[in-house]
């Protein structure tokens, strides 16, 4: 009985440390972001000559393209240690204060979904980023007191995938801004081929590619179908993942030719179907459709509109031609 405890918490730590060495430690070991992985090699680098922090490091871009792994690796490059949290979870000043007391000099403090912060917690921020200190409020009333809170040099790297969201006093206070592009087919096929290598599964190149091909460009992608079309293959018993294996599994999930999914499929069947291929708003999509508009804007859309199946217009909107294409419908040209 004890030896099935101590195997399975072993099997449970296995599982874990595979997770964790999906992500790269070193920008040599980071595939893919070529043009910003230089940039940062050289912010990285003349930081350490001169022995202080990396300058305040904003990144942005459509979810699942390695902001976190971005962080992380930024950290070990600059041989110091690093503190994680989100927007969402600062609700007060005194959450900020708690992590902003537990940094080390050089530290790095990463803050994903970052324009979710509070105000009052963002507006604290502001002389913590730029003169390392917090001013504080201690008790109430007559006996309220300001404390001058001095803090070790430290770099913040916020992540977000809702740029425009963020306010301009913050923005600014960013020596180092950078968007994240997505992935091409052949980055995510050398992304999926070590992840496999990790998984300690073989995958044949034309299987890495027809993965890569209907990734949606985006390394989070690759890697979750990577583990359901093992999954199949394990299943059937097979030894190799290859091309048919994935256009089999993907059938399954219903992830088309080009990486759609079903809720991609609905967004643009209703906009066909009840709208005419637009224009039309996003509120009234996500109504139709049953999602939220943050989930649309930040997951589905960029993708969309990257692929040239949606268009933005003043009005809303609208399906291309390429998508009534993709969808084998009869393409209407509107007049005016």
């Amino acid at each position: 009985m004890a030896d099935d405890i101590l195997r399975d918490t072993s099997a449970e730590l296995g599982e874990e440390s595979i997770e964790k060495s999906l992500r790269p430690s070193t920008l040599r070991q980071y595939i893919g972001q070529e043009p910003l992985k230089q940039r940062l090699q050289v912010y990285i680098q003349a930081a350490r000559q001169r022995e202080e922090p990396l300058d305040h490091v904003l990144l942005y871009g459509p979810p699942g393209l390695g902001k976190t792994t971005l962080a992380m690796v930024i950290a070990n490059e600059m041989g110091v240690g690093l503190r994680t949290t989100s927007g969402p979870a600062i609700e007060k000043s005194g959450d900020l204060l708690a992590l902003l007391n537990e940094l080390q000099p050089g530290d790095v403090l990463f803050i994903d979904e970052i324009h979710r912060m509070p105000k009052t917690v963002e507006e604290m921020l502001y002389s913590a980023m730029e003169d390392f200190y917090v001013d504080i409020i201690a008790g109430e009333g007559p006996t309220a007191r300001p404390i001058h809170f001095p803090l070790p040099p430290f770099t913040l790297i916020g992540a977000t995938t809702r740029a425009g969201m963020l306010s301009q006093p913050l923005r600014d206070r960013f020596g180092i801004v950078e968007h994240m592009a997505y992935y091409n087919t052949d980055e995510l096929a050398e992304i999926i081929k070590r992840s496999a290598d990790i998984f300690d599964t073989e995958i044949q190149p034309d299987g890495a590619f027809e993965l890569a091909r209907r990734s949606r460009g985006t390394p989070r992608v690759a890697n979750r179908l990577l583990r359901r079309v093992r999954d199949f293959a394990m299943v059937k018993d097979r030894d190799y993942i290859d091309d048919d294996m994935v256009n089999f599994s993907l059938d399954l999930l219903k992830v088309d030719e080009a990486g759609l999914d079903e809720v991609d499929h609905k967004i643009l069947r209703t906009m066909i179907e009840f709208y005419q291929g637009g224009p039309v708003g996003v509120n009234t999509i996500a109504a139709n459709i049953g999602e939220e508009v943050d989930t649309i804007e930040s997951m589905y859309e960029p993708y969309l509109l990257q692929i040239g199946f949606l268009q933005r217009t003043p009005r809303g909107r609208v399906v291309t031609q390429a998508a009534y294409a993709h969808l084998d419908l009869p393409y209407i040209e509107k007049k005016g």
